[in-house]
């Protein structure tokens, strides 16, 4: 059995504990030194060769900083990268292949992003000897018999040209100067700008500033400017941040044209919609965030997602999961929520610079959750902000007036400079130290090892989890998310959805969400509120209605088909112009057609 030994280094206070692990090791009585303190740093290095597993370190360290996993032993001999001694380790690597999409699909913190420098050239794999990195030559020896054999003799002769969209666009500007239109015409190898500008809509800010530009805005600037570009290997990493649903097809259809007898396209994907829609294949990564990752070898696209829903991959007989997830084929209600209280609005307009927004009447029952859908730039969060008190406008006040009301807006601040756990004992005085905050929040939501970082060092993802977590806890008639699943992993996603039920359900609350995620939507949402119109010009949001009407309202606006997966019930995008998207669209039922045998 082998022994990964984790330190969290953000995390890790030992001046502050006197160094507990230390003391506490039972080997320090033997005088081996299985805990050490490193020199000058002063951190405390646990030596896994030495280490029995005991967790006594584990359970002492008073900020959970130490994480002790026990891994078989065969694994050690297909590691492929580690960051240094107790540092996150990764084995194996993704296997693309010629003339196919091969999709990434993972946790936030098991290694998609490293997997994703390595085969872009930007990190060498040291396959776990960081402190010894071997050549080119012991590299490609260690992957012979593997098509990653060939390619890594191809990229260490520089005979592989890859292009690679990073995962956080918005440091694009830091690093990128000038016009839109610039930047693509001098990415621009294949003559296809125009195309490009026209199928990602582009036009409207081809002569805007880098650094003026919204996160959708440089997510399709950075697809573009990849897409642009010749090849041998296209990479995206998270291509649909930001991005609404349109816009998400729209990526989806270009990064899919890349695709070649001779070229590879690998692409890192949280939104289970794009990643079915995009991908021809589909490789799993698990194992425990921020400790280590495995890399699993390709699935078939269908079995593969539905494998990892499951948590538990037979051929390698491996469990990373203890419940599955799954989906309702039904949609979970579609009820009145009669002899409930009720919320209800007028028809509003809203007018902001040159933008005006126009709402329709509507009404939302008490344990409802109202799902918002519509294109980017067409009204969703103004309304959001109006019905939390903060709209501009004097011709009306907010139908929620008088009533309780917890927001979760759609840029998080970072403001605030004290630690996760001040922030939310300041706003859950009475239940922050209690059991029940413990298991419904901070475990499932894994906020445990955060509470003592402070808030400005967070990445968007932990910071997103703790916003979500500081809105859904605090007691409240009404609760407003702007974009909940910006930057969550597909089980974060999921767990939140789950959370947003529950507080609707056992709370008797009035919820409305704004999301783009179609999965996620049709996980938590009873009705749907959907936004038209011309974005950045004038949007229109029209009255709730029930969830599969409202599916099929948006989804024939956008212009494709759902379909429901037998095994897992998970909704799934029709390829383009397919059997089942062309019979649906005549059917008149764009978001899955309704069979006795499933329901």
């Amino acid at each position: 059995m082998g022994r990964v030994a984790i330190l969290d280094r953000d995390t890790c206070k030992p001046k502050d504990c006197g160094y507990v692990c230390v003391k506490f090791c039972p080997k320090v009585r033997t005088r081996v030194e299985t805990i050490k303190v490193l020199e000058p740093e002063k951190t405390p290095i646990i030596t896994e060769a030495l280490c029995t597993g005991c967790g006594i370190c584990v359970k002492k360290c008073p900020f959970g900083a130490i994480t002790i996993v026990n891994l078989p032993e065969e694994l050690e001999g297909e590691c492929s990268h580690r960051f240094g001694q107790n540092l996150f380790k990764l084995y194996r690597l993704p296997v693309p292949q010629s003339g196919l999409v091969t999709g990434l699909l993972g946790r936030n913190g098991t290694g998609k992003t490293t997997a994703l420098q390595i085969l872009s050239g930007e990190l060498k794999p040291n396959l776990g000897t960081p402190d010894c990195p071997p050549d080119w030559p012991e590299i490609i020896q260690s992957f012979r018999g593997s098509p990653l054999q060939n390619y890594f003799e191809k990229l260490s002769k520089g005979k592989l040209n890859v292009v690679h969209k990073p995962q956080y666009v918005d440091k694009i500007p830091k690093v990128v100067e000038g016009r839109v239109s610039k930047l693509l015409a001098s990415a621009d190898e294949k003559s296809e700008l125009q195309r490009l500008t026209e199928d990602l809509q582009l036009q409207e800010i081809m002569d805007r500033q880098i650094n003026v530009l919204s996160g959708g805005e440089l997510q399709r600037v950075a697809i573009a400017a990849v897409a642009s570009r010749r090849a041998d290997v296209y990479i995206f990493d998270e291509p649909s941040s930001h991005l609404d649903v349109g816009q998400r097809i729209s990526a989806s259809r270009t990064i899919r044209g890349l695709v070649g007898e001779d070229k590879i396209v690998i692409v890192a994907e949280h939104d289970l919609a794009m990643l079915d829609y995009l991908s021809d294949q589909v490789c799993l990564i698990y194992g425990e965030p921020g400790a280590y990752g495995i890399v699993s070898h390709p699935h078939g696209l269908g079995s593969g997602i539905n494998i990892y829903l499951s948590g538990f991959m037979p051929d390698e007989n491996m469990r990373f999961r203890s419940e599955p997830i799954k989906f309702h084929f039904r949609p979970a209600r579609e009820t009145c929520f009669e002899g409930g209280m009720k919320i209800s609005w007028k028809r509003m307009s809203e007018i902001r610079g040159d933008f005006k927004l126009d709402v329709e009447a509507g009404e939302i029952g008490q344990g409802e959750v109202l799902g918002i859908l519509g294109p980017n730039g067409i009204g969703k969060t103004i309304f959001i902000k109006v019905l939390a008190g903060l709209g501009n406008s004097s011709s009306h006040s907010s139908p929620l007036a008088g009533s309780t009301v917890s927001y979760k807006p759609q840029y998080i601040s970072t403001e605030y400079s004290g630690e996760v756990r001040s922030l939310l004992s300041s706003l859950l005085t009475e239940s922050f130290e209690t059991d029940q905050f413990e298991s419904e929040f901070l475990r499932p939501l894994g906020l445990s090892k955060l509470l003592d970082r402070n808030l400005k060092e967070l990445s968007g993802g932990e910071l997103q989890r703790v916003a979500i977590t500081a809105c859904l806890s605090r007691k409240a008639q009404v609760y407003l998310l702007d974009e909940p699943s910006a930057y969550l992993d597909v089980e974060e996603r999921l767990i939140v959805a789950k959370l947003i039920r529950r507080v609707a359900e056992e709370r008797g609350a009035f919820i409305f969400v704004v999301e783009h995620d179609i999965v996620a939507q049709d996980f938590f949402s009873d009705r749907l509120m959907i936004f038209d119109g011309a974005s950045g010009v004038h949007g229109r949001g029209n009255k709730p209605m029930p969830l599969r009407e409202g599916m099929n309202t948006f989804l024939s606006m956008m212009g494709m088909t759902f379909r429901r997966d037998p095994d897992s019930g998970r909704p799934r995008i029709n390829k383009f112009e397919s059997r089942l998207d062309r019979m649906q669209k005549e059917m008149d039922e764009y978001y899955y057609v309704p069979a006795t045998s499933q329901d």
